[in-house]
């Protein structure tokens, strides 16, 4: 039975008269999706699983974009919001839980010597520009990546549409995995570069020595090196892809799985920098909000307890060779590529198929969600998906899906088998790679 939307589209109709996009995130707008044969709205959520308005329910591996590490109410960090709540929530100073966790940050994280906490991933990655610039007194930052919203880097996009041109011509992008591009933009404009900032990891495994040669450029040309962990920082490792790869940024951007959920984000980074926060201003209302610290602590603590980072990997390499093998068993190998970490695993069109990789994309999206399956193109892990229910689960809806998805490429018109319309691209992220992914 094909899966129906009425109350999604009432409430959707509803929502744009107040709201642009209906949605505070491009990640969780109508565009995103099949619009039509898919839920814009979610009710509730328990474990790895999800219902939305319409009462249809889901496996879900978007996990609100990343924040949920251990799953939807997990009972030790409800606890702890609860126990906080009782206590109170925004305070007119300071309370212990921030150098509580804190501590625990420093202990983690190789870089880690001091820490400041923020709201979501674009006040970490914002901090560390500024920090970086105040430290070196240079103005120009080299990216590579996905790194937020605000201007020095989103002025690098396609989405740069209010950003001045005077602020976009000092970040400038260079390759993933290409060191040799990195030195020769440090050397054109030597004594000229705060920052060099890039996501350690993503879809593309680092090549061998590429994360050491940034760091060596890095220091030969005083830059401060930046890595940003917003998705990395407790899923490929406790301490983040620096502990895992052995390779130190001077600074570093922590954030989503830090709560479960929970609104926080964290820069850390060598005390001699750090303490420059006491001269630049960043400073927020919510930066110390109880809460989320209180909630912090318990999801880093019980990920540390279950070895969280271990169990993703294992879950995750099993995901990547049963998809793989579902997708050549419907004869889809041409169509999709496999690919991504172990710990983050990602399913993308392949553009050489059959069929357009819109279409393709779209098609794999819409029959993924009428078999209960919401995911985007990567598997966000959560401690509740180390289920084996949940895993035969999935995996019955792959096949399904990928049945579906055969079945529309094998027709004349693949297009004609949507239920709604294609999905639309916000932009390419993570595009600095010589491949995008």
């Amino acid at each position: 039975m094909t899966r129906t939307f009425e109350k999604t589209a009432a409430a959707y109709r509803r929502a744009l008269e107040t709201i642009p996009l209906a949605s505070q995130t491009f990640s969780k707008a109508a565009m995103s999706t099949v619009e039509g044969a898919a839920p814009l709205f979610l009710d509730r959520g328990d474990g790895a699983r999800v219902w939305d308005i319409d009462g249809n329910a889901y496996i879900d591996y978007v996990l609100g974009l990343l924040p949920v590490v251990l799953g939807y109410r997990d009972p030790d960090v409800d606890a702890a919001i609860r126990a906080q709540l009782d206590k109170g929530i925004s305070f007119s100073l300071a309370t212990e839980l921030e150098f509580e966790l804190a501590e625990r940050l420093c202990a983690l994280i190789p870089c880690a010597e001091m820490v400041r906490f923020g709201k979501n991933g674009s006040d970490a990655t914002s901090a560390a520009i500024r920090l970086a610039r105040a430290y070196t007194g240079r103005d120009k930052v080299a990216l590579c990546g996905y790194h937020g919203w605000h201007d020095w880097y989103i002025g690098t996009t396609a989405r740069h549409l209010g950003v001045p041109q005077a602020v976009r011509a000092l970040s400038t992008t260079f390759p993933y995995n290409d060191a040799g591009a990195l030195d020769a933009l440090l050397k054109a404009e030597p004594d000229k570069f705060a920052a060099v900032i890039l996501e350690p990891v993503a879809l593309e495994e680092p090549a061998p020595g590429f994360l050491q040669a940034v760091r060596d450029l890095c220091t030969r040309h005083g830059v401060v090196l930046v890595f940003d962990e917003i998705v990395t920082g407790f899923r490929i490792h406790l301490g983040g892809a620096q502990a895992a790869y052995g390779v130190v940024p001077d600074l570093a951007a922590f954030g989503k799985a830090m709560g479960n959920g929970m609104p926080i984000s964290a820069i850390v980074g060598r005390r001699a920098i750090m303490r420059v926060m006491e001269d630049i201003f960043f400073s927020g209302t919510f930066g110390g909000e109880a809460l989320s610290l209180a909630a912090s602590i318990a999801t880093v603590d019980k990920l540390k307890a279950q070895k969280g980072p271990e169990r993703f990997a294992a879950l995750g390499k099993h995901f990547k060779v049963s998809v793989a093998g579902v997708l050549e068993a419907n004869g889809l190998g041409r169509e999709f590529r496999v690919k991504g970490s172990d710990w983050w695993p990602a399913v993308v069109p392949a553009g050489d198929g059959r069929s357009d990789a819109v279409t393709v994309g779209s098609l794999l999206k819409q029959e993924l969600i009428e078999a209960g399956v919401l995911m985007g193109s990567t598997f966000n892990l959560c401690l509740a998906h180390d289920d084996a229910a949940v895993v035969e689960e999935t995996l019955v809806a792959w096949k399904q899906a990928a049945a579906r998805v055969a079945e529309a490429l094998a027709s004349n018109d693949p297009a004609a088998r949507l239920r709604g319309k294609p999905m639309r691209s916000v932009f390419q992220v993570r595009s600095a790679a010589k491949k995008a992914g």
